[in-house]
């Protein structure tokens, strides 16, 4: 291919080729340190350090004792909620059960697809089945919080 480019080239069929200038692209990668805690009452947080935002669901222990959840109340967008505070609840065709917020802070998103598929609490508790996103208030509730070797612990000693 090269060689017919200089033949043309030189027979003037071609007076000026553009040939591509090497760049160089500089390559970034953003770092983000996600880190997940649970509560006794069988809730979790995925916090990320670099948006000041915790994702909050209810654990796979949670659903299952539950059964088929048939619906989800959730907290309003923008509310400010405490740690401790009642901020929803689940009704399954076994029971209903209050939701705990793990952490303090303002409801920063929810999941909304929760309103027609509940059921996704039950197919991925902590993927798309989560509840709603916290801006935390205060970083060190989180911290407090019990890591998955802890939690384990919680759930076989119950």
């Amino acid at each position: 291919m090269l060689s017919a480019l200089r033949r043309t080239a030189t027979t003037g069929a071609f007076r000026h080729v553009a040939v591509p200038a090497r760049t160089q692209a500089l390559r970034f990668s953003a770092v983000r340190f996600v880190s997940t805690r649970y509560t006794t009452d069988h809730e979790w947080v995925a916090f990320d350090s670099n948006t000041n935002i915790g994702t909050v669901g209810i654990t796979d222990y949670a659903q299952k004792a539950l059964g088929d959840v048939v619906f989800v109340e959730l907290p309003a967008h923008g509310s400010e909620i405490a740690q401790g505070d009642s901020i929803g609840a689940v009704e399954s065709v076994k029971a209903a059960s209050d939701i705990y917020a793990p952490v303090s802070g303002i409801i920063d998103e929810i999941n909304e697809t929760l309103a027609d598929q509940p059921g996704l609490l039950n197919k991925a508790p902590q993927g798309d089945g989560w509840l709603c996103k916290v801006k935390l208030s205060d970083p060190a509730e989180f911290e407090a919080l019990l890591n998955a070797d802890a939690y384990k612990a919680h759930c076989e000693g119950a």
